[in-house]
């Protein structure tokens, strides 16, 4: 027998002590860091088709977003963005650190080392930057068509967020990045290339979203739903 979830408004959810919201957080941060510091500046070329090798792994942050914001609200969500912001500053700042330090006498890695981890000031900027912007938008539409449905058509919710979110995302990321280090048409190429990607990964992924939202809302005993909350990435809501 399917248990009833009991219907929560966005504040009451925001101060609520959830089992399992730490480590879909704690999830979201890893997979977001490792995305960008693996994958984010390489061009692959697979049966002709150019996109940037990060698009593989990406994507599943965005289905995680996507289900702390349907099970747990976005003043929640909103809390996972702002730990994943700092969690992308803070790497950056490592990074350059790191590669800057004096490397010992008969270590001869620096050049690697500076291939893979020496990101430059601008694909820092835009990839902070982007993802900034295009989670708070996917959580922002994705809440809101939640009310605007009535709780019904998640596929409609987790597709038509992802449309914007990375629409965002990646209108700020290549051009910030890439122009003038890529030519024009290989940053517009890649741009469309890497959203429809996305948004084609989303669609795909629904069967599991829907799985992983059902786990987790059956779990937790609850459904969220953003009336009254405030909107701006900026506004604070106290959780317990």
């Amino acid at each position: 027998m399917t248990q009833a979830l009991s219907r929560l408004d966005g504040q009451a959810g925001a101060r609520r002590h959830f089992r399992y919201f730490d480590y879909l957080m704690a999830a979201f941060v890893a997979i977001l860091l490792l995305s960008n510091l693996i994958g984010a500046s390489k061009l692959a070329t697979v049966q002709g088709f150019t996109f940037g090798a990060g698009i593989l792994f990406f994507p599943i942050s965005y289905v995680l977003g996507d289900v702390l914001t349907e099970v747990y609200g976005y003043a929640n969500a909103r809390r996972c963005v702002w730990t994943g912001f700092a969690a992308l500053l803070f790497m950056a700042f490592m990074s350059f650190v790191v590669v800057a330090m004096p490397p010992a006498a008969g270590w001869d890695g620096q050049a690697a080392y500076e291939s893979v981890f020496g990101n430059t000031w601008r694909i820092v900027a835009a990839s902070v930057l982007a993802f900034w912007a295009g989670e708070f938008v996917n959580s922002f539409v994705m809440a809101r068509m939640k009310l605007l449905t009535g709780g019904r058509h998640l596929w409609s919710r987790t597709i038509g967020s992802t449309v914007f979110g990375q629409a965002v995302d990646s209108l700020i990321f290549y051009p910030i990045a890439f122009f003038g280090i890529w030519s024009t048409q290989q940053v517009l190429t890649v741009m469309v290339t890497n959203w429809l990607l996305k948004v084609l990964w989303e669609a795909l992924l629904t069967p599991v979203t829907y799985a992983v939202v059902g786990w987790f809302k059956a779990r937790e005993g609850v459904d969220v739903f953003d009336d009254g909350t405030d909107f701006s990435p900026f506004a604070k809501a106290d959780a317990v």
